[in-house]
């Protein structure tokens, strides 16, 4: 489909190596499959139809190109931060911390231990707080692996091992708490955990919309900084590039795409693996291009994800399925082929 929108746009649009007329190939790929999720052949514009479409199929469609933009963003500055191709918020505990604190909210707060805590007068507000605890955890665990790599000597190595310490932990507390929750919330966490743009609704979608759009800007608009730590921290400093401080910011930005990501669809599996690797492979390490290529590419994907559960399936499958189902063949493909190195 991008190969058939990339016909379309006038090669008299491009400019800088042809990177507009991609950039503007993915959008209309992105539009055309908005435009089959949200009107399909045989839609009569009836008041009913018209009902189901503004309430229940636009938000859908809002969420899953939400967590597409924000996974592919998110991802594919995650692994020029940590120097490291295979860094994922799912794989390195990042999207782990965020559903740590989601579970705890949804879990404890109808158990003696959250009434004690006050969490069940937070419920009414869990629009707003859900996304907040969200970033907290994202933010927590991705402090925490940065921190916990650069102790062993930041190494590839030592970022996967530390993830995976932090990723085991926050499963593990989440395993607990499935012990001590209520019967009646143990199969809708479940899948919630596994992915699901059902759960959304345009509350949460008038917060995550604002905060996604003002991190992905933020993000964009830094990507020559990031393009320079390439070159190493020093040779990056000696560039005129305040290391510390931007890679602070950077992570905060990651992290509340997670958190807002995880908040409006709870986790999806190896989007943020595939996405930067399937475009960097293509197009190459400029993150001028790199970043926004991955948010829209992971936009297609999930909203492809949605087509799927709308038209092709009589039930409703967890998008996490639906990501690793494909995305673990492709996973194994490029261990095979050797994973990208990043390159200026």
């Amino acid at each position: 489909m991008i190969a058939d929108a990339l016909k379309l746009v006038p090669a008299s649009l491009t400019k800088h190596s042809g990177n507009n007329r991609m950039v503007l190939a993915y959008v209309l790929a992105l539009i055309s499959l908005c435009a089959v999720f949200l009107i399909p052949p045989d839609f009569a514009f009836s008041e009913l139809e018209a009902h189901i479409l503004l309430q229940l199929k636009l938000p859908v469609l809002l969420t899953a190109v939400m967590v597409g933009l924000a996974i592919g963003a998110a991802s594919a500055c995650l692994q020029v931060l940590l120097n490291n191709p295979l860094a994922d918020p799912g794989i390195i505990g990042i999207s782990s911390g965020a559903s740590l604190m989601a579970a705890a909210f949804i879990l404890l707060a109808g158990t003696p231990f959250g009434l004690a805590i006050g969490l069940d007068s937070l419920t009414a507000y869990s629009i707003n707080v859900l996304p907040l605890l969200c970033f907290v955890g994202a933010f927590g665990s991705s402090l925490l692996i940065f921190i916990l790599a650069r102790a062993m000597g930041g190494a590839v190595s030592a970022v996967i091992l530390a993830g995976i310490a932090i990723s085991t932990a926050c499963s593990a507390v989440i395993a607990w708490m499935f012990l001590v929750a209520p019967p009646s919330q143990l199969q809708s966490l479940t899948f919630w955990l596994m992915g699901s743009f059902n759960n959304t609704t345009w509350g949460s979608l008038s917060i995550a919309i604002p905060v996604v759009t003002i991190c992905l800007c933020g993000v964009m608009l830094n990507a020559r900084r990031l393009n320079l730590l390439y070159l190493g921290e020093q040779n990056a400093a000696l560039a005129g590039l305040d290391t510390r401080r931007f890679q602070t910011w950077s992570l905060v930005a990651v992290a509340l795409l997670v958190g807002v990501s995880v908040s409006l669809a709870g986790s999806i599996a190896f989007l943020g693996l595939l996405v930067p690797h399937f475009v960097r492979r293509v197009h190459g390490n400029n993150n001028a291009l790199v970043l926004p290529l991955s948010a829209i590419l992971g936009a297609c994907v999930m909203v492809l994800c949605a087509l799927v559960n709308t038209h092709l399936t009589t039930m409703t499958l967890p998008i996490s399925m639906l990501t690793a189902s494909i995305g673990a063949p492709l996973f194994i493909y490029v261990m095979i082929k050797g994973a990208p190195k990043f390159q200026s």
